[in-house]
């Protein structure tokens, strides 16, 4: 087991901001009382933590301007890990507003556009270049054996997109 170094970031949230264990614990419960995910509820608090410490501030004594100035800072850094980071922090902050009873806050927040991809269409040639590039049979089967079960696709002219 990995030996602790120094404090987390919501210990470092909780040492700034002494209120913000009764946030911790607040939402501890609702996510227990719900039923919902520990894991989601551990990567909210951490973001929350983050903007507490930042602001060394509760978030509800946060104006909605420097919260949407944070929000942008984060969208824009390129240090920041994932765009499921600033996800977590609007989503965290939606859940704690809501919590707290701050419903008109929490509909202020950026309303996140979902990543569509399309699905990749193979044609003829293409499915055929992968059934023969393996040259053990057991995998040249097994590949067709997958495609075999996969249900039909039909295009909008009605063809069959799934070659036979």
């Amino acid at each position: 087991m990995r030996k602790k170094s120094g404090f987390t970031i919501v210990e470092q949230a909780i040492e700034k901001v002494p209120a913000f264990k009764n946030v911790v614990v607040k939402l501890d419960r609702q996510v227990e009382l719900r039923g919902q995910s520990k894991s989601t509820l551990n990567n909210y608090i951490r973001r929350i933590a983050l903007l507490v410490q930042h602001f060394e501030r509760l978030p509800e004594q946060v104006t909605d301007d420097d919260i949407q100035e944070y929000l942008v800072a984060l969208a824009r850094d390129p240090k920041s890990p994932s765009r499921s980071s600033f996800k977590h922090m609007v989503y965290g902050l939606r859940y704690y507003y809501r919590l707290i009873g701050l419903n008109k806050k929490a509909i202020a927040l950026p309303s996140l556009k979902q990543d569509t991809k399309l699905p990749l269409i193979l044609n003829a040639q293409e499915l055929k270049a992968l059934f023969r590039a393996p040259k053990l049979l057991k995998r040249r089967q097994g590949r067709m054996l997958i495609i075999k079960h996969l249900p039909r696709i039909r295009s909008p002219a009605g063809t069959c997109l799934r070659s036979s």
